[in-house]
């Protein structure tokens, strides 16, 4: 399980620490966000204390509205555990039984001036990302035509040099070699490259060329969603390969299958324009025209209307 901590939501939002400062180490482990309504009115149980305690102008007006020792009693119970931290929105004036207990448990309190809505939309992005399950691929990313794909195959079969030709052909590059994915509630797979090789490609014979210097900002992007996989592998003279592209193939990679294609090496093949119609070919299906479709319906149709031509 991965895992943040309450200083690193503090440093992306610059929230403003009101007490409980030890606490900045405590850790973060769900994306959900509670706002403790029910607790605030006495009612116990259920209490989701590992997410993030969320008081917007809804909590702190009804907290004023208890008496001291029911806000103390109230924070107390709030506090206890592993409640990573409370968000006070809008700028709020903090009730100090709130300061109290946060100082007593070591709670951390910070305040935002966004709303309550804004900042539950943009916490819960935070949070995905952060705590989203990765992964790390042996391949390249490559941005085609607005169409992730990612270029597997094994160790010298040319990768890296495709997605070099891929950029000279006008799109971009996203990671090489190591590709970090990451991914999404919703099983979406986000991929980008680890920090260090950013922006770099290895061509053999040549060396490590960064991409942006050479070909431009507009040659690379940080983030992109995978959405195929082309694996290429040795041609094999006595395996089938895909002639028609009827058949759909998926990849697991964690828990979201992707479609797959297998394209095969030799002499004289230039995977760059391979890939790259494959990834034309991939949007046009996902628009709802599958050329291998269309022509088996023509094909089985030539078929009867010979057949009925017979009779």
């Amino acid at each position: 399980m991965r895992k943040t901590n309450v200083s690193h939501l503090v440093d992306h939002f610059n929230m403003t620490i009101l007490s409980g400062e030890e606490g900045l180490g405590r850790e973060i482990t769900v994306t959900d966000l509670s706002r403790p309504g029910l607790q605030l009115a006495g009612y116990y149980s259920y209490y989701a204390e590992e997410r993030i305690q969320l008081f917007g102008l809804t909590e702190i007006n009804f907290f004023q509205t208890l008496s001291r020792e029911e806000r103390l009693e109230r924070m107390n119970f709030l506090m206890q555990g592993q409640t990573p931290c409370f968000c006070v929105t809008r700028n709020q004036p903090v009730p100090e039984e709130m300061i109290e207990a946060s100082n007593k448990w070591g709670v951390p309190v910070l305040r935002s001036p966004l709303a309550t809505t804004t900042l539950v939309g943009k916490m819960t992005n935070f949070l995905e990302n952060r705590l989203a399950p990765t992964t790390t691929i042996h391949g390249v990313l490559t941005d085609i035509y607005g169409v992730g794909v990612l270029i597997m195959g094994s160790s010298g079969i040319g990768k890296s040099e495709a997605a070099l030709e891929l950029v000279k052909r006008g799109h971009r590059l996203v990671a090489d070699d190591a590709v970090e994915i990451r991914q999404t509630q919703a099983g979406q797979l986000s991929g980008s490259a680890p920090e260090l090789i950013q922006h770099l490609l290895e061509i053999r014979g040549v060396g490590i060329i960064n991409v942006m210097t050479m070909f431009g900002a507009g040659a690379v992007r940080n983030v992109k969603n995978i959405e195929m996989v082309v694996q290429l592998e040795l041609w094999e003279p006595h395996k089938m390969y895909e002639r028609l592209g009827l058949d759909e193939e998926t990849l697991k990679i964690m828990d979201t299958d992707i479609p797959i294609i297998t394209v095969p090496v030799r002499p004289g093949r230039n995977l760059a324009v391979i890939i790259e119609v494959a990834a034309m070919n991939f949007r046009l299906k996902r628009m709802g025209y599958n050329a291998a479709m269309h022509f088996s319906r023509k094909q089985s149709n030539a078929i009867l209307e010979d057949a009925d031509s017979d009779l």
